[in-house]
């Protein structure tokens, strides 16, 4: 299971509110036996996105990729019989997605096989049924066989640092966004801080997301609206 970090939207409060109920009493979404029901349960999902879905896209018809890292804790907090779940994880691969300018993206561009064995890649995303979903939904709009596809989110993921401190402290009481997007700033100077966008739900952390070139390298985010809210709360690990 995943232990790749030591460590696949919202957006207003004036002040830390006081703590929140119990986590098994926050809404859940999720529908029940779908194959899918995990993927789009997952927070931070569409709600960064301003534009629409292009179905009619060709694979490898698009301009920048967005790298989202989904913080477990919060998922967990309302779908602890998932198997990621109960393994102190903290930020995991959700996906790395295909984005125009525009601020479409593409989606579900062709029917090219998926891995043969998407559990070979859940030390990257937390569950096989996930890495199914992101290759069908996004992966066949990359224009890479769906070995190299993965490789590259494993690739794009290993160059972001996390911040140690991330879910610690004070974060479960109450912190802004810009302080994490902060975090994330100093902890990749060699990243334009403009590459980081920050997704919350409810005013929670649900994501990060990194803005990277179809090459990956880090660039400034177009299309993609990050957490407005004053005050966000953090869900330990």
């Amino acid at each position: 299971m995943l232990s790749l970090l030591p460590l696949s939207s919202c957006r207003n409060l004036t002040a830390p509110a006081p703590p929140q109920p119990a986590a098994a009493s926050r809404p859940d979404s999720s529908r029940d036996g779908s194959r899918d029901a995990y993927a789009e349960a997952r927070p931070g999902r569409r709600r960064s996105r301003r534009g629409n879905a292009d179905k009619d896209a060709a694979p490898g018809a698009f301009d920048y990729y967005l790298l989202n890292l989904s913080w477990s804790p919060e998922f967990c907090a309302t779908h602890g019989a998932s198997s990621e779940c109960g393994h102190g994880l903290g930020l995991v691969v959700h996906g790395l997605w295909p984005q125009d300018l525009s601020g479409d993206y593409p989606e579900d561009c062709s029917d090219a096989p998926g891995p043969a064995n998407p559990q070979a890649y859940t030390d990257l995303l937390p569950t096989a049924s996930l890495v199914e979903h992101e290759w069908q939904t996004h992966g066949t709009c990359s224009g890479l066989a769906a070995d190299a596809y993965f490789a590259e989110i494993r690739k794009a993921f290993s160059a972001v640092k996390v911040p140690a401190d991330l879910g610690a402290g004070a974060d479960a009481d109450g912190v802004s966004p810009d302080q994490i997007l902060d975090r994330f700033s100093r902890a990749n100077p060699a990243f334009p801080p403009a590459s980081f966008a920050l997704s919350c739900g409810n005013n929670r952390l649900t994501a990060i997301e990194i803005c990277l070139t179809k090459d990956l390298q880090p660039e400034a985010c177009q299309g993609v609206r990050s957490c407005r809210a004053t005050v966000i709360r953090v869900t330990p690990r």
